[in-house]
C-alpha cells in the first residue's frame, strides 16, 4: 500500500478524534472492519491502531477492542497545566533573567516610601490615569508608533488587550482573517466572541497577501489579526514592503488591522509598524509579560481615537483598570529604563538560547527567529507530533503540539518549543531529549 495512502488514514482518524467527531470512549471498528472499510490488508490496519496508540488516540484493549481516549491534558497548548516539579515545561514562555527578584523588591520599597500610596487603594480610570498613559505612550513612541496618552489606554497584559479589542470593536458573526499558524490566545478570545476565524496560507516568511486579497473578495472581512515583528509561532518578521501592500489591501477593503506586538521588542532592527504606516485603521496591543515578567499584567492599546471609548467601557466590564500597584511599578521601570534594559538582556539571552536550538535539532530544521524565544519544529515524515508529545511526556518533558496553533483544518505536524521558562542547562537537556525522541520515532 503507498506510503501516503496510510498516513492519510492515520491523519483522518486523528483528525476525528482531537475535533470531537469521534469521542472518548467510542469504541472503533475491529482491525477487519477497518481493513476492509477502508481496502487495507489486514496488517496495515494494524499498523494503523498502532499509531494512533502511539499518539495517545487510542487504547487497545484485548478481548474487548480498540476505543477512543485523551490524547493529550485538557486545554495543552492554550491552558497554563499544572505539572509536577521534575517536568520542564517548553510548552509557555515566562522569560527571566538574573537581578529581576532584587528589582522587585527595591521597587516595592520605593513605592512603599514615596508618592501617594493611598491613591493605588482607590478606584482608577479605566484607561489609566493621565501620567500612565503619557509613560505607556511614549514606550510605544520608542517603536516607531506616533502614540499619544489619548490615543493609548491600559490593558492587564497582552492577552487582555486582545480580548478587549475583540469585545470592543467587533461583533458576533464578524469574520477575522488570521494566518493558518497563529496565537492560541487570540483564537481562544476569537471564539469566546464567536467571531469567524479564516486561515490565511503563508508565503516565504509572511502571510500570502495574495490570498489575503482574494479572500477579501470572496467575504465580507471585518479585520486581520497579524503579527509582523515577531510573529508566533514561525518567528518571521514581514519585511517593510509586504507591510505596505498588506496595508494597502485593508485600506482597499476596509479591515481593521489588529497588530500584536507582544514579542517585537525581539527585534530591535524591525520595520515600521503597521500603526506607524496606517495609524487610522490599526490596533496596536502589547505587553510587558515577555519583555519584564509573566506576573506583571500591564499591557497597552494604541488605537485609533473614534475607538477609545468602547475600548474603555470593555475595561469596566473585565476588569475595571489595571491593578494600580503593578501599574505604578512598570510606569517607574518605563521611566528609569528597567525594561528598556531588561529587553537588550533578553535579546541576548534569547539569542544564547536559540544557539542551543541550532547545536541540538540544527538537522531537523526548525523555523524561528534568531533571537526569538519559541522554534517552531516541523516533524520528519515519519514522525506524528502527538505520538512525540506523548512520549515526552513520559520523559517529563511539555511541549505544544500544532494543533492549538492552526486556524485550518490542515493541522501540520510539527510542535513548537518554548525556551524561556527554564535555565539554560535544563534547556539544553530538555532539547536533547526532544532530539534522542524524535529519533527514536523516527525509526
Amino acid at each position: 500500500m503507498p506510503k501516503l495512502r496510510y498516513k492519510e488514514i492515520v491523519d483522518r482518524l486523528a483528525a476525528d478524534i482531537r475535533e470531537g467527531r469521534l469521542r472518548p470512549g467510542t469504541q472503533l471498528p475491529t482491525h477487519r472492519k477497518l481493513a476492509a472499510r477502508e481496502g487495507l490488508a489486514l496488517v496495515t490496519a494494524t499498523r494503523v491502531y498502532a499509531e494512533l496508540e502511539s499518539m495517545g488516540l487510542v487504547s487497545g484493549e484485548v478481548g474487548r477492542g480498540t476505543f477512543v481516549k485523551e490524547a493529550l491534558p485538557r486545554g495543552h497548548g492554550v491552558d497554563l497545566p499544572a505539572w509536577s516539579a521534575p517536568t520542564i515545561d517548553l510548552s509557555f514562555n515566562s522569560p527571566s533573567v538574573p537581578g529581576q527578584t532584587e528589582l522587585l523588591r527595591a521597587a516595592l520599597r520605593q513605592l512603599a516610601s514615596v508618592g501617594d500610596v493611598e491613591a493605588l487603594l482607590r478606584y482608577q480610570p479605566h484607561g489609566g490615569r493621565a501620567h500612565e498613559r503619557r509613560i505607556m505612550a511614549e514606550h510605544l513612541s520608542s517603536r516607531g508608533i506616533s502614540a499619544s496618552m489619548e490615543n493609548t489606554v491600559l490593558v492587564s497584559g497582552a492577552q487582555h488587550g486582545l480580548s478587549v479589542t475583540s469585545m470592543a470593536l467587533l461583533e458576533p458573526g464578524d469574520v477575522v482573517a488570521a494566518d493558518a499558524l497563529t496565537y492560541p490566545g487570540f483564537k481562544l478570545a476569537a471564539e469566546t466572541c464567536r467571531i469567524e476565524l479564516v486561515a490565511v496560507p503563508a508565503a516565504g516568511r509572511g502571510t500570502d497577501l495574495d490570498a489575503l486579497a482574494q479572500l477579501c473578495k470572496r467575504r465580507r472581512v471585518r479585520a486581520f489579526y497579524t503579527m509582523p515583528t515577531l510573529h508566533n509561532p514561525l518567528g518571521w518578521v514581514i519585511a517593510a514592503q509586504r507591510r505596505r501592500e498588506l496595508v494597502a489591501i485593508a485600506r482597499k477593503h476596509g479591515l481593521m488591522l489588529i497588530e500584536d506586538g507582544a514579542y517585537a521588542f525581539l527585534e530591535d532592527s524591525s520595520p515600521p509598524p503597521l500603526a506607524a504606516l496606517a495609524p487610522e485603521l490599526t490596533v496596536y496591543v502589547s505587553g510587558l509579560s515577555k519583555s519584564v515578567a509573566a506576573g506583571l499584567r500591564v499591557g497597552m492599546i494604541h488605537a485609533p481615537l473614534q475607538w477609545i471609548p468602547s475600548l474603555e467601557r470593555t475595561i469596566r466590564a473585565t476588569t475595571w483598570q489595571t491593578p494600580a500597584m503593578m501599574t505604578a511599578i512598570a510606569c517607574g521601570w518605563i521611566e528609569d529604563g528597567t525594561v528598556a534594559r531588561l529587553e537588550a538582556e533578553k535579546r541576548v539571552d534569547a539569542c544564547r538560547r536559540q544557539a542551543l536550538v541550532t547545536e541540538i535539532l540544527g538537522h531537523l530544521k526548525p523555523l524561528r527567529h534568531p533571537a526569538s524565544y519559541f522554534a517552531w519544529l516541523p516533524m520528519p515524515e515519519e514522525v506524528r507530533a502527538d505520538a512525540l508529545c506523548k512520549a515526552l511526556i513520559r520523559e517529563q518533558v511539555l511541549v505544544s503540539p500544532a494543533h492549538p496553533y492552526s486556524t485550518s483544518k490542515h493541522v501540520p505536524h510539527a510542535i513548537r518549543l518554548a525556551l524561556a521558562s527554564v535555565s539554560r542547562e535544563a534547556l539544553r537537556q530538555s532539547l536533547q531529549t526532544v532530539a534522542k525522541t524524535v529519533a527514536a520515532l523516527s525509526y
